[in-house]
């Protein structure tokens, strides 16, 4: 299965179809015959096996959601063209996640596996899977290359591209020259409405658009003083300027989302309204504060994305304002992520985005607030609320939406009245690119932009 277009539809993929036990325990699919690995091989049952078997072993990425649904062993490859997965309970959202299953290449990575490790050493430099693209070439300090797989099942139109070169360019300015010169065709990151401008005004790029469910929003460390005073959150949340942030900083190009959850989403309090900038309630909420800061409260941005460092510093601001000292502090992804998984290296306050991977309540409130996922990059605020968790295993039990959706409701509005985290706007996505590429399709799950319809002109 795989999410396309947008609005996102899940859709048949490797999979030709599906269906489900009335008991809601087993999922079989039926799969396509003559998909094929980069390697010529076959794409069988027995490699989704290998796959989700890999993904739980590994504990990395999905591992999280999936064992909350099943256990190792859950998948059987009936024959070679059907699996079957055994849930331990029924859940809502097992048929929106399948898609997060990566059928691996079963063979070829067996027969790289080194120490126990499922191949992750040898997959940090190769690949083995089935996409509309395979590695040629990497070089971690400097990005990779990917080839077209003429094989791809899915096919191909009448124009193509034949190769694309991905870098790892983290200066913003130095990515925007390079797009506007034509040294690159296009460029990620998000960038500010200064930028975005300067794009679409100068003839040799374009800024695509679509609404986009992503989120921006910051995790609160509520592990250690003086985090864990539900005062000083609710203080630091008054302290941020959204306004400021989102219409005169980003122009007005995205949407204050006053919750977790995007603001497109069911599942939505409607009566919750969220923090304000108001530094007077700020000072009010720290004077009733049980702990007492007595150190710089870490503010921590991703380098290289500008908006997160800005929103840092905008807070730092507010929380001058409010009597609270601060300090901002740039870390890379992978660095932060894992700086996450412990409570006591976590940062206090950490800016960036969640982005959608399933269309669904629980991508957002359900895996950033279950303590199932503490110590990851979801649930970087390490939050433990047995009511809440109760709620939302509730949700993930039933299959009536609109009894589904009473229940994330009643969690969210839990989780802002004990502000557990600060939540600045709901995005739209801008994609910079040369105006000589066309075809891209994008899919607000993971922000995905189809590379297989792309074809440069001229």
């Amino acid at each position: 299965m795989r999410w396309q277009r947008n609005p996102a539809v899940l859709e048949p993929w490797v999979a030709e179809s599906h269906s489900i036990s009335p008991d809601g325990l087993t999922y079989t699919f039926k799969m396509r015959k003559g998909v094929k690995f980069h390697d010529g091989t076959e794409v069988k049952a027995q490699d989704v096996v290998y796959s989700l078997d890999r993904i739980l072993a590994v504990g990395k990425g999905a591992a999280s959601l999936f064992k909350t649904m099943v256990d190792a062993g859950a998948a059987k490859a009936v024959d070679d063209y059907t699996v079957e997965f055994k849930l331990k309970k029924p859940s809502a959202i097992f048929l929106s996640i399948v898609p997060e299953i990566h059928i691996v290449n079963a063979a070829l990575v067996k027969k790289n596996e080194a120490g126990g490790d499922w191949g992750q050493a040898w997959l940090s430099k190769n690949s083995a899977g089935s996409g509309a693209y395979k590695l040629a070439q990497f070089d971690p300090a400097v990005g990779f290359v990917a080839e077209r797989f003429p094989d791809h099942f899915k096919g191909w139109g009448t124009k193509w591209l034949d190769e694309i070169e991905f870098r790892a360019v983290k200066d913003t300015n130095t990515r925007v020259l390079g797009l506007l010169r034509n040294d690159f065709q296009g460029i990620g990151g998000y960038l500010q409405t200064d930028q975005l401008n300067r794009i679409k005004t100068n003839g040799n790029a374009q800024v695509l658009e679509a609404e986009s469910m992503r989120v921006m929003m910051a995790q609160f460390n509520m592990t250690r003083a003086p985090i864990n005073d539900v005062h000083v959150r609710r203080a630091i949340s008054y302290a941020f300027d959204y306004d400021g942030f989102n219409k005169d900083i980003l122009g007005g190009l995205v949407e204050r989302n006053p919750t977790p959850l995007p603001n497109t989403i069911w599942g939505v309090p409607k009566d919750v309204k969220g923090y304000s900038f108001d530094i007077d309630k700020a000072k009010a909420e720290l004077a009733q504060a049980s702990a007492k800061p007595d150190k710089p409260i870490e503010l921590a941005f991703l380098t290289g994305f500008q908006q997160s460092e800005q929103a840092a510093q905008l807070l730092q601001n507010g929380l001058t304002k409010a009597g609270l000292q601060s300090k901002v502090v740039g870390y890379p992804w992978p660095t932060i992520v894992d700086k996450f998984k412990d409570p006591n290296t976590t940062p206090d306050v950490s800016i960036y985005w969640i982005s959608t991977y399933y269309a669904d309540p629980h991508n957002w409130v359900g895996e950033m607030f279950s303590s199932s996922t503490a110590g990851t990059f979801k649930n970087a605020a390490h939050y433990k609320n047995p009511k809440v968790d109760a709620l939302l295993d509730k949700a993930l039990s039933l299959t009536d939406q609109a009894e589904r959706s009473k229940l994330y409701e009643e969690a969210t509005r839990i989780v802002v009245d004990e502000a557990a985290g600060l939540w600045i706007y709901n995005t739209k996505w801008y994609g910079p690119y040369s105006n000589k590429l066309k075809g891209i399709v994008f899919c607000p799950i993971g922000s995905a932009q189809e590379m297989r319809t792309a074809y440069y002109e001229g």
